[in-house]
């Protein structure tokens, strides 16, 4: 059975980013947008993509922001990957010449699924439990039955994860990856040591 993937995402902290390393998540996430609480300044996304470990994917995420911003984090931050959660077209969202992800919010459930089809040069679709217009890492889950394995793209799932239940999501949706932020949480943007731990051991042991 094929490995389902970890991101472990809103990371603000050099600490917390390598200790989702060293259990094992093969990527990391750093907030960019102003609308989001766990926004780190380029210095502190720098110092911690920097630490990363080879092989450990970094992903720089936005929302609707200015192409100008996307482009100096680029430029100054040098992410693996590019992820979206706006109201960005697809054109728009490649023209950085750079792997993107597009978050899909499925809070409003079976007619978000349109939308999964508007983004065909995305390296992967992230279905998101919040509403749409809303920020990402809302803890909000939605009914994971509606993941499809029709598309030629990967699907990470995301939105409500935590230890206790992404076990069951694997199982449900048998995803690509997984994407978690504030089910591994002590407050917005800091990590909480054992909740990721568990989370990792859960999603291994569903998907070795």
């Amino acid at each position: 059975m094929r490995r389902t993937r970890i991101k472990c995402c809103g990371m603000t902290r050099v600490e917390d980013a390598l200790l989702a390393a060293r259990l094992g998540a093969d990527a990391i996430g750093v907030v960019f947008t102003a609308r989001s609480r766990r926004q780190v300044s380029l210095a502190q996304a720098r110092k911690i993509v920097t630490a990363m470990p080879p092989f450990v994917a970094t992903v720089a995420l936005f929302m609707d922001d200015e192409a100008s911003l996307v482009r100096q984090v680029l430029d100054e931050v040098r992410p693996t990957l590019l992820q979206f959660h706006g109201n960005e077209s697809d054109e728009w969202c490649a023209q950085f010449d750079r792997p993107f992800l597009k978050a899909i919010a499925m809070g409003a459930g079976i007619s978000a699924l349109p939308r999964l089809h508007d983004y065909p040069q995305a390296a992967g679709l992230l279905l998101d439990g919040h509403d749409p217009g809303e920020v990402g890492g809302s803890g909000k889950a939605f009914d994971w039955s509606l993941l499809s394995n029709e598309l030629a793209q990967p699907l990470i799932l995301a939105g409500g994860l935590h230890p206790d239940n992404v076990a069951a999501a694997v199982q449900a949706a048998r995803p690509w990856a997984v994407d978690v932020a504030s089910g591994i949480e002590i407050s917005p943007g800091i990590k909480d040591a054992a909740k990721m731990a568990a989370f990792i051991a859960a999603v291994r042991q569903a998907s070795p």
